[in-house]
């Protein structure tokens, strides 16, 4: 009995392990795309954002809001291709944190309400990205598998024990 549960066990996760690349794909496909959406809905009511900055209290916000919105844009369309994937979560991470910082943290009671909210979600995420990769269908591992590298020669170059892509 224990023999055949765990054949079928090992077969149910060989079927699992088939499907490896979606996850990757779905969300970098998702995270991305709400923030190319976001970024371009901002760089197209600057002034909006500008003011809702100010409103805020964040310094300089004629500077800050061009800047996170150019951001949230540039980085999301890299997301989506699953280009540069790693160093484009670094900035809209930094992103996040300015938001949580400054429009969410005066209405949290707790630390344990940001599980609540988005933009601890979309950290979790870009720190999952970051240290999964994009996947096998995006183009940091086109671009290894055009030089000729493979994810474990870049992952033993690079120092990381997991799979670069």
């Amino acid at each position: 009995m224990l023999g055949r549960l765990l054949a079928l066990r090992a077969r149910a996760l060989g079927r699992l392990q088939q499907l490896a690349w979606l996850p990757p794909l779905v969300t970098r496909i998702a995270v991305g795309w709400v923030f190319v959406q976001s970024g371009w809905g901002k760089l197209h009511d600057l002034q909006k954002v500008i003011d809702f900055f100010r409103e805020l209290g964040i310094p300089h916000p004629e500077l800050q809001a061009p800047f996170a919105a150019g951001t949230e844009l540039a980085c999301g369309t890299l997301l989506l291709l699953g280009l540069a994937t790693r160093l484009a979560c670094l900035p809209l991470s930094v992103v996040m944190i300015v938001a949580i910082a400054t429009a969410l943290w005066p209405e949290l009671d707790g630390a344990g309400d940001l599980y609540f909210k988005g933009e601890f979600l979309f950290l979790v995420l870009f720190g999952w990205i970051a240290v999964h990769g994009p996947g096998p269908l995006s183009l940091d591992a086109l671009l290894l598998r055009l030089t000729g590298r493979r994810p474990q020669e870049a992952r033993a170059s690079s120092g990381w024990r997991r799979a670069v892509v």
